[in-house]
């Protein structure tokens, strides 16, 4: 596995990437088929933020591409996080592609087979919701994002016709998703 390690904010010394190198590089022995990981270590410049040391990571694999943020006050005590939470990752990722090859392999051609069963960390939808998408600008959209106090609002674009979600961004700002035609 290919470890890169950027800085933003923070300069990455040398006892920071080997302490990073060792602490992820336990992840190749649970994931044969990484080709890269690549590590984000972040000081937040607001001050009001507690934990403003960040360590984020993504993963390349042949399946799936892993990502994890974490934050602390200390930057190897969020890489340790971040560690964690990949290594939980990883974890879910290998037992669902055994679970795959194991029925693949028990079910001979013909066999009917039966659809799994959700396992426990398995996502599940467990709420539903149903609203009016209303026509407005992207304008009027944050607006109402900012009013109901959520992360995300879909609409109804007037300009295109589409249905839009705005979004509030980690930096503060908003994102606008616009469906291709």
């Amino acid at each position: 596995m290919r470890l890169q390690v950027k800085g933003k904010n923070v300069e990455v010394t040398d006892s920071l990437y080997r302490y990073a190198e060792e602490k992820l590089g336990k992840l190749d022995r649970h994931l044969n088929d990484a080709t890269r990981l690549e590590l984000e270590l972040a000081v937040e410049r607001n001050p009001s933020i507690a934990d403003r040391q960040v360590a984020e990571a993504t993963v390349w694999t042949k399946g799936p591409i892993l990502r994890a943020r974490e934050s602390s006050d200390d930057m190897r005590a969020s890489i340790d996080l971040l560690f964690e939470k990949l290594e939980r990752q990883v974890k879910r990722y290998r037992e669902k592609r055994q679970r795959k090859q194991s029925a693949r392999n028990t079910h001979p051609l013909g066999e009917e087979v039966r659809p799994v069963v959700a396992d426990e960390g398995d996502p599940v939808i467990v709420k539903t919701k149903q609203f009016a998408v209303k026509p407005m600008t992207a304008e009027e959209a944050v607006l109402q994002l900012e009013l109901i106090g959520h992360d995300f609002f879909v609409f109804r674009n007037v300009e295109s016709e589409d249905v839009n979600v705005v979004y509030r961004r980690r930096d503060g700002n908003y994102g606008l998703i616009e469906p291709r035609g």
